[in-house]
């Protein structure tokens, strides 16, 4: 059990995951376990749209999801990494009202990026959020999954054909099923600070 003779590595950390409709539960939910048990403290965060809370359902078994924090109402560098998980999310977190607009999931990832001390996460299909911003990502070894190869060419990344790419403070990863690995690493360097 964490804090029964267990290392909490994290403990006194934030963790931001963002969470929208059609999220991989097994991803997910092992988020939402792994990272309490060392110690960290894990925030959902979504567009919550004036709501107090919204209810997202998953993608394979539609399995509910309360949110009740927005990335409108914090700070990226509230927190020790952001994380921007596999599946749809990332498509529907990339919502403008207008064409040319950047959605406001995306103005909190642009401000994470701007904070070196803030370990960004992203993993699978998460890379369809960095669209309207390649500079994000532009000249940075990065993976993503097979369908997003093209993308993160056109991004300007240098695609890495590994489950995990770590260049400084950003974390690529393949796909949801890459997800363990992937927690592991961002456990490994939030540990290493």
């Amino acid at each position: 059990m964490p804090g029964d003779g267990y290392p909490l590595r994290l403990k006194g950390k934030k963790i931001a995951v963002l969470i929208e409709s059609d999220y991989y539960e097994h991803e997910i939910w092992y988020y939402h376990y792994r990272f309490p048990e060392e110690g960290a403290e894990v925030h959902f965060l979504s567009r919550l749209w004036g709501n107090k809370s919204l209810e997202f359902k998953g993608h394979e078994y539609k399995a509910p999801f309360a949110c009740t924090m927005s990335f409108e109402d914090v700070r990226p560098t509230d927190y020790a990494a952001v994380i921007v998980p596999s599946g749809i999310v990332a498509d529907r977190l990339r919502y403008s009202e207008t064409p040319t607009g950047i959605p406001p999931a995306l103005k909190f990832l642009q401000a994470a990026f701007a904070e070196k001390a803030v370990l960004k996460g992203i993993i699978c299909h998460g890379m369809w959020l960095v669209a309207k911003a390649p500079a994000l990502v532009k000249g940075r070894p990065v993976t993503c999954h097979n369908n997003l190869v093209g993308d993160v060419a056109a991004y300007g990344a240098k695609y890495t054909d590994q489950d995990v790419v770590v260049d400084g403070d950003l974390v690529t990863a393949r796909t949801g099923d890459h997800a363990g690995l992937f927690a592991h690493t961002i456990i490994d360097l939030l540990t290493a600070k």
